[in-house]
């Protein structure tokens, strides 16, 4: 963010980019820290922000936190009013109507998926800047019945994408790691692994760090293998696959460097990114350095997509104990970007 913004000399607020807030699993903690986030002076400083999800569950959660913000509940996105004290919430009902606190739910899965999407589709209209998404229970989201291996493949979907085209990068301070591969077996992640694949995760990390205005461009690529291969001792697809990508990608003009061994290329700092072959390579290390605090934003794909890196948290779930850290750092991230846009 702006250090002006963070003291107060903020744009005027019809100036500011709007950001819409889908509100996750409603039984867990994603309507309470989205709520606190939304009333937050230092993401009201830096944008208009716009509950998505369930009456009901929004206000339940405002209840058990002890907040009484005063409501506007709205159909579209073009009947907020922003006028500094007013919460407003794009209704995105639970299907079926039930809510219970801490509790895994085929129609939870099914409204924290809705209100992604209602979200997504007013990003798509130019109704919002970006979104931003608290988490969803996996498991709620498999008792509906539906696919879904994390929010990157998902906001491909439904931006008309090809899944695998979006990729996640975890970002918090001035670090951002991207990964090649998420949400699948480490037998299936291998298969994916290919020079095509690496190399677009290399474009689209080029591409956000432009977005972002990263003071460095250069990108470091890890290995897939122990030691990176070793030279080929401990498998060649380091040989074989991702070097021949970073070099194709490095012939394009982009500065990027690899691979490097996983357990070492973090200590690497003259870098606007990391990228890592797998989803543990890449999240050990942000959960390491960064619990809590971490956002996930969406590379790839034609809107603005970020999301918290954290997880429902039934077991406080309704107690007013869940921070929203990491929504303010995903939703303050995006609101540098569309001011930086409103700028140029």
């Amino acid at each position: 963010m702006h250090n002006a913004d963070l003291q107060g000399n903020a744009p005027p607020m019809t100036n500011l980019p709007r950001i819409a807030i889908a509100t996750g699993d409603p039984a867990g903690i994603g309507p309470e820290i989205s709520l606190k986030a939304a009333m937050d002076p230092r993401v009201t400083r830096v944008c208009r922000p716009l509950l998505v999800g369930d009456r009901t569950a929004i206000e339940s959660h405002a209840r058990a936190s002890a907040l009484a913000p005063h409501w506007r509940f709205i159909a579209e996105p073009g009947d907020a009013v922003w006028d500094g004290h007013t919460v407003n919430v794009l209704e995105s009902p639970i299907p079926g109507g039930g809510f219970a606190f801490g509790v895994a739910d085929a129609d939870h899965g099914r409204a924290a998926l809705g209100s992604a999407r209602r979200a997504i589709q007013a990003a798509l209209a130019g109704e919002v800047e970006a979104v931003v998404a608290a988490p969803q229970t996996e498991t709620s989201i498999a008792m509906a019945g539906i696919h879904f291996d994390g929010y990157p493949s998902f906001v491909a979907r439904e931006t008309g994408l090809d899944e695998h085209d979006v990729f996640l990068m975890h970002c918090f301070e001035d670090r951002r790691i991207a990964h090649c591969t998420l949400h699948c077996s480490v037998r299936e992640a291998v298969d994916l692994i290919t020079r095509d694949r690496v190399e677009r995760v290399i474009r689209a990390t080029d591409a956000a760090l432009k977005q972002l205005a990263a003071p460095s461009r250069r990108i470091f690529v890890s290995g897939l293998n122990p030691h990176a291969g070793e030279g080929g001792l401990f498998g060649r697809e380091e040989i074989e696959v991702i070097a021949p990508a970073i070099a194709n990608a490095k012939a394009a003009g982009i500065d990027v460097e690899g691979p490097f061994g996983a357990d070492t290329m973090f200590h690497k700092r003259d870098c606007g990114a990391y990228i890592v072959m797998l989803h543990d390579q890449g999240h050990i290390t942000s959960k390491l350095l960064a619990f809590a605090r971490t956002a996930g934003l969406a590379i790839g794909s034609p809107i603005l997509f970020s999301s918290v890196a954290h997880g429902s948290a039934f077991d406080i779930a309704g107690k007013n104990l869940a921070k929203p850290d990491a929504m303010i750092e995903a939703i303050g991230r995006l609101a540098n970007v569309g001011l930086e846009q409103q700028a140029a």
